[in-house]
């Protein structure tokens, strides 16, 4: 029998290990963030956030919906709508699609983009390659991000609304659809692109060492130089066409010759080398050295193309600090104004220098025609493109008659002002006022428009410099100053003819007196004829013969200043000039001889 206090403290020891919980001790890291707690933290809370965001959406939409159904617009049914419908389930089908608006229309949160991202990693990487790389993915995360929104919608209307049981409210949404089944996306051409590829890169020997020391030494020589130096052109001066022309071409020559003396020995000496032909075979051998070939004509190609682009640049109207400077004349030949050199010399003296840099280099031999030392070399084709000596042609075309421009102006000024001298229209104005009656003075006044214009055309300025062109303008002046004064001339020889005839008309008169009054009459009859002549004479026709000899006086004083006299000329102006002075003894020497006629010998011995 056992001891009832023993089985009573037995009994409570029982009683408290069951309500006791045993001892844990506590773990050292338990208040260390791990990365699998890390991990379960971040879920929880994005999905008590979403929880959150979602529930403020429905909150809102439930908000909106009490604050708008008193205003809301009635939704109008699809055209098959029953007419027996009766109006309980027609109010349900109405609110219904009015509340699925509101909801529709409250704001969604966008797709997160870390999801985006992921759903990129995902895509393989030989998907990623090609030109439309971009336009592709950013397509894909449109459609993404649309199918996202357009299911959140969904769900939202399906979480706030129950949709009454009227057929013609069917949900219009559905599962996203499918990636379609049994489709064929493979590329034929994948795999004709890859041998290709591969054939290139066996053939065109690029990454082989000789070719990049035969690039390098390319770039080392031709990199930012060009074949002609056209920087101090300018600075020269005017010159002529063929001066530039020739300078350009000996230039072009010597550049030429030095390429040939530097750059070519030492490609030569690169292939000399027993590295060179280092993992060629043999059956290869013709296309490297293809590829040799191609890259040394596109190197000196490329120096011929910056050349040419060079000298187009000279002659741009917009730049014109390095146009080179042109002599040019304005000639007067065979009553004709012209340009020397004309606008279309000037024009193929700059379109054959084009052509000179073109056929420049053009005798380089390949690489085995050098070493196999053929008897018919074959050259390198280092020919420019036609296109591009198309551009320069047409470029250079344009520009240079732009730049004429303000030489063609001048030169139509003279045209519009003096080409009557030259195309017939002075000549006829001449002949015509030749046979008109026109006094002294009108024939002065004409004249002296030819002289002020030959006076004119003479302060002309000599030259008149443009930004292409020096232009001489003194052969023209020269020429249209002498044909203003030949046509002056011609009226001052008419009108020197009719002074001449003038003068002598005034002499064959005195002459006449001089006979009469000198003259002895034979009769009484006679002498009072002699004695009428003589006192007329001596009195309105001495005063009108004095009166002429005034305005010959006169019309002489003007032909010294513009005529040359003959000396026969001069002669017969002297004698007009003196015939005054001699008629007066001539009119007394016919009184003594008319006295001694009348009253015999004594009147000369006592008459005086």
């Amino acid at each position: 029998m056992s001891d009832p206090n023993k089985a009573a403290i037995a009994a409570e020891k029982e009683a408290l290990n069951l309500k006791l919980p045993p001892i844990v001790h506590v773990p050292e890291n338990i208040g260390a963030d791990t990365p699998t707690q890390s991990k379960l933290l971040k879920y929880r809370r994005s999905k008590e956030q979403q929880k959150k965001i979602n529930q403020l959406i429905i909150d809102g939409a439930k908000r909106n919906l009490d604050r708008t159904l008193d205003k809301r617009t009635p939704v109008l049914p699809p055209p098959d709508y029953p007419q027996t419908m009766n109006s309980e389930m027609k109010k349900k089908g109405f609110n219904y699609m009015y509340l699925k608006q509101c909801v529709e229309s409250s704001p969604i949160v966008p797709i997160q983009q870390e999801w985006l991202d992921h759903m990129l990693r995902l895509i393989p990487e030989s998907l990623k390659e090609g030109k439309e790389r971009e336009e592709l993915l950013e397509s894909l995360i449109n459609e993404v991000s649309s199918d996202f929104e357009n299911s959140m919608k969904r769900h939202l209307v399906q979480n706030v609304l129950v949709k009454p049981p009227v057929k013609w409210l069917e949900d219009e949404g559905g599962p996203l659809p499918e990636s379609p089944v049994g489709l064929d996306y493979s590329n034929p051409w994948h795999s004709s692109y890859v041998q290709a590829r591969n054939q290139i890169f066996s053939n065109l020997y690029i990454v082989h060492p000789t070719m990049k020391m035969l690039l390098d030494l390319g770039y080392t020589t031709f990199g930012d130089t060009v074949l002609l130096d056209f920087t101090g052109i300018r600075a020269k001066g005017p010159i002529d066409c063929e001066s530039l022309k020739t300078d350009l071409s000996i230039e072009a020559r010597k550049a030429e010759e030095k390429i040939m003396n530097t750059w070519y020995p030492k490609v030569i000496n690169i292939f000399t080398k027993k590295e060179a032909l280092e993992g060629i075979k043999p059956e290869k051998l013709d296309a490297f050295y293809s590829c040799v070939s191609t890259l040394m004509s596109n190197q000196l190609k490329d120096l011929l193309r910056r050349t040419v682009e060079e000298f187009v640049k000279l002659f741009d109207p917009k730049d014109q600090q390095r146009l080179p400077i042109f002599k040019m004349e304005l000639t007067f030949d065979d009553d004709k104004m012209e340009f020397y050199p004309t606008f279309q010399d000037l024009e193929d003296t700059v379109l054959s220098l084009v052509e000179r840099i073109a056929e420049a280099l053009q005798n380089v031999q390949t690489i085995p025609s050098w070493l196999s030392g053929t008897l018919t070399p074959v050259n390198l084709d280092t020919a420019l493109p036609e296109h591009v000596l198309h551009w320069a042609v047409n470029t250079l075309k344009a520009a240079v008659r732009q730049n004429l421009e303000g030489a063609r102006k001048h030169y139509e000024t003279y045209v519009e002002k003096y080409n009557w001298l030259l195309d017939g229209m002075a000549v006829e104005n001449i002949e015509t006022f030749q046979t008109e009656d026109h006094t002294f003075d009108e024939y002065t006044e004409f004249i002296e428009k030819f002289f002020s214009l030959a006076s004119e055309i003479m302060l002309l300025p000599q030259w008149i410099r443009y930004p292409m062109v020096r232009l001489d303008c003194e052969d023209l002046k020269t020429g249209l100053t002498n044909k203003a004064k030949a046509f002056a001339n011609i009226l001052l020889n008419d009108i020197a003819s009719k002074y001449r005839k003038e003068n002598e008309c005034i002499c064959s008169e005195f002459e006449a007196i001089k006979e009469h009054a000198l003259k002895v009459p034979e009769t009484t009859e006679e002498m009072m004829d002699l004695i009428t002549y003589v006192e007329k004479a001596r009195t309105a026709g001495i005063e009108e013969l004095i009166s002429r000899i005034q305005e010959s006086k006169r019309q002489m004083s003007y032909f010294l200043d513009v005529f040359l006299f003959p000396q026969e000329d001069l002669a017969l102006n002297a004698t007009v000039l003196m015939w005054p002075k001699k008629i007066n003894p001539i009119f007394d020497e016919n009184d003594e001889v008319d006295g001694w006629r009348v009253f015999g010998p004594q009147w000369g011995t006592y008459g005086g």
